[in-house]
């Protein structure tokens, strides 16, 4: 890579990035396994100890907040238990700023991943994606124009549990348009052609053929869906294959640089942050990507899902002589 990282990490402080989506609460059941249940072959966990994450889009907040970013984080909770905790959890996080509104009747969002040996044994999700009554979207409205003014991007992470209507993702992109701030979108297998204009936009493979016809050949597929939506740059995340980046000039193929995978949940929360936060700083975009690129393979080396920060980055650079 051509870029001097030290002196990114140095800009990322004078950057900041409004990170709308769906929140949630990681819920971790540590233990460990050494029998199989006499009722069913199933293993049996002792339990060890229990932890609680903000997670989702909260996440990506974590990672931009870690890179030394300054961050807004706008969401959508229950007025449950689990909503009451996440805001508790993100409220003793000092570098970012909330902005979580409630909604009666909602369900907040809850993975609950119960770990042994150090991998992940089963997930248990509990969520409800229905979408926000009126006056609550018009709240995030009003929440998110007194954030715009001092975005210098916009990050729309979409889990697909009910924050992103269609009219608020066409007012979203409205706004920042008029404003010229730059979006980037992670998506999810839904509403692809409304976040038309997008200055990013990073689904996965699956999420991709989703909406494309999956017998046409990749790079044709890859530049028509780009050009087609109006997307100045299209990231397609390839799992152990590393990743595609689609511009108007160029087609970029970056290979995985995990040292070692123990976990791979959050690392494309990670890659969507630093690319961002690159990118506002004027990187190049290939170079953009492939510093997301090492972020996540660094992330993948922890069991979790652990953000990135500026230590774990420097280092993972430093390995790779880049």
């Amino acid at each position: 890579m051509n870029i001097d990282v030290k002196s990114l990490l140095n800009q990322f402080t004078d950057k900041h990035i409004l990170v709308v989506g769906d929140v949630m609460l990681d819920k971790y059941i540590w233990g460990s396994v050494d029998r199989i249940s006499p009722e069913a072959p199933v293993p049996v966990v002792h339990v060890e100890k229990t932890n609680h994450h903000s997670g989702g889009a909260a996440n990506v907040a974590r990672n931009i907040c870690g890179l030394g970013g300054n961050v807004t984080l706008i969401g959508l909770t229950g007025t449950d238990d689990s909503g009451k905790l996440l805001k508790s959890i993100l409220a003793e996080d000092e570098g970012i700023s909330c902005q979580l509104l409630s909604e009666d009747g909602r369900q907040t969002t809850v993975k609950t991943r119960i770990m042994a040996q150090g991998q992940q044994v089963v997930r248990l999700d509990r969520e409800n994606n229905s979408t926000p009554i009126p006056a609550t979207v018009e709240a995030l409205k009003q929440v998110i124009s007194n954030s715009l003014d001092t975005s210098d991007g916009v990050i729309l992470q979409d889990y697909n549990k009910g924050v992103f209507t269609i009219d608020l993702i066409q007012w979203i992109m409205d706004q920042s348009r008029g404003k010229s701030i730059p979006v980037y979108v992670d998506p999810k297998k839904r509403h692809f052609s409304t976040f038309a204009g997008a200055r990013l936009f990073k689904p996965n493979l699956s999420e991709f053929f989703s909406n494309v016809d999956d017998e046409t050949d990749f790079e044709t597929a890859g530049e028509f869906f780009r050009s087609k939506n109006g997307f100045e740059l299209l990231l397609i995340t390839l799992g152990e294959k590393g990743m595609s980046l689609f511009s108007e000039d160029e087609l970029f193929q970056i290979a995985t640089k995990a040292r070692e995978v123990h976990d791979v949940s959050g690392a494309g929360d990670t890659v969507i942050a630093t690319f961002a936060l690159s990118d506002v700083c004027g990187s190049d975009p290939g170079e953009s990507a492939r510093l997301s690129n090492l972020a996540a393979g660094r992330v993948c080396e922890e069991v979790g899902v652990i953000p990135i920060d500026k230590d774990s980055l420097m280092e993972i650079v430093n390995h790779h002589h880049v």
